[in-house]
Formats: C-alpha cells, sequence, structure tokens
C-alpha cells in the first residue's frame, strides 16, 4: 500500500477538540499508548498516534477506492448522524445514521430482500401508483416506507455486503463492529479513550462526541475516497 500525504494537521485537529478523551474513570487501560496526559479529569488522546492511524487509514481508504470497491458509514448517535450521511452522500458511500438493525450484514440475504421490497415501493410510489389503491392499503403502505427510508435510506442501493465499513463511536457501533468481525469485512473505527483498540483493523484514537471532531476524522476519509474514486475513473 503506497504511503501519500492527507494535509493532516495537529493544530486543525486541536482546534477540532479531537484531543479530549473521556474522563478517566471511564477509560479502557488497553488505550494507554494512545493517551498523553491527564488534564482536569479526562485523558489527553496523543494527536501523533491520532495523526499516524488516520492517515493509514486515508491510504487504505483510497487505495480501495482506486479498485472500484464500496463503502459503508456506520454511527447513529445523534452527534454523528448528520455528519455520517453528509460525508457518505459526499463520497458516494452507503451509510446507517439511524439505527443498526441486528443481522443487516450477517444475515445478508434478507436484508437483500427487504431492500428489494423498499426499491420497488419506491418505484410504485414514483410512478403514483400508492394513491391509486385503496386509503387503508395505500396509508400501509406508505408507513412501510417511510420507516425503510429512515433505516435503510442509506443503505438503498448497496447490492452486495461493503469491502470496508467506516464505524464512529466503536461503543456505540459495537453490533456493526461485530457483525464485520464475524464476516471479515475490514472496518476503520473511531476510537475514544474508553474503547478497545484491538478489535478494528485501524483504530483511529480520538474524540467521538465532539461534533467537530466527528467531521474532522470524517472529511479526511471521503477526502481520500474521492480522491481514490477519481483514480480509479481515470484509469479503469
Amino acid at each position: 500500500m503506497t504511503r501519500r500525504y492527507w494535509n493532516i494537521h495537529l493544530e486543525e485537529m486541536m482546534e477540532a477538540g479531537v484531543h479530549f478523551g473521556h474522563g478517566t474513570s471511564k477509560w479502557n487501560p488497553r488505550m494507554e499508548p494512545y493517551i498523553s496526559s491527564k488534564r482536569k479529569g479526562i485523558h489527553i488522546i496523543n494527536l501523533i498516534r491520532t495523526a499516524r492511524f488516520l492517515s493509514e487509514a486515508c491510504d487504505l481508504v483510497f487505495d480501495t477506492a482506486s479498485r472500484g470497491k464500496q463503502f459503508l458509514i456506520v454511527g447513529t448517535k445523534n452527534k454523528a448522524a448528520d455528519s455520517v450521511a453528509r460525508a457518505a452522500i459526499r463520497a458516494r458511500c452507503h451509510y446507517v445514521n439511524k439505527k443498526w438493525l441486528g443481522g443487516m450484514l450477517t444475515n445478508w440475504y434478507t436484508t437483500e430482500t427487504i431492500l428489494h421490497k423498499f426499491r420497488d415501493l419506491r418505484t410504485e410510489q414514483k410512478m403514483g401508483r400508492l394513491n391509486r389503491l385503496p386509503k387503508r392499503d395505500s396509508a400501509m403502505l406508505k408507513r412501510q416506507l417511510s420507516h425503510l427510508q429512515t433505516y435503510l435510506g442509506g443503505i438503498k442501493y448497496m447490492t452486495g455486503l461493503p469491502d470496508i465499513v467506516i464505524i464512529v463511536d466503536q461503543q456505540e457501533e459495537y453490533m456493526a463492529l461485530r457483525e464485520c468481525m464475524i464476516l471479515g469485512i475490514p472496518t476503520i473505527c473511531l476510537i475514544d479513550t474508553n474503547c478497545d483498540p484491538d478489535l478494528a483493523d485501524i483504530s483511529i484514537p480520538a474524540n467521538d462526541d465532539a461534533i467537530a471532531s466527528i467531521r474532522l476524522i470524517l472529511n479526511k476519509l471521503v477526502f481520500a475516497i474521492c480522491e481514490g474514486r477519481s483514480s480509479y475513473i481515470r484509469n479503469p
């Protein structure tokens, strides 16, 4: 894997609060190598380590995107949801930002069947066919469509398992991470000081509670994905 320069600056990360971890009483001892100090009862993340692993993650997603592979970005908590959707749409990635439904990947056959139904319902609605049905049937199908849009809207065009899954907040999205581990899907995880750095293929130590921190990490990854996609288009 070729190493590239991704314009990652410590000052920029400090301004975004990437270095602020959780309280010292809530830490995972396995995070010790990624912590530089304690300040006012919270752990301070070593941003040099953050920059290193973020750069490695950018190299990985660039190479993967340059081969035309697919990504899934997962982040369902309120502080991450909007940033996840924006980042995914910008990089033409699939995303889950409301709720991870158990078995979404490990029971892919069922998920794929539901997605086919979702796409069919969208087509029916666009063609106005739902409005021609009896009111009760129409209302029921529209409720189904709304529910599917809420929880599966970000993966409606996903036709197979993703090649890489990017996860915001390991603890919040442990079910998604676990499914990836079972299936052997490579993962990039944004981890705070209360997480286990050994679970993901690449763990990026960073503040997973601050919107600015989440957005910065995602923006770097998305830029690398977009660059990789451009390379794939130029050299099919």
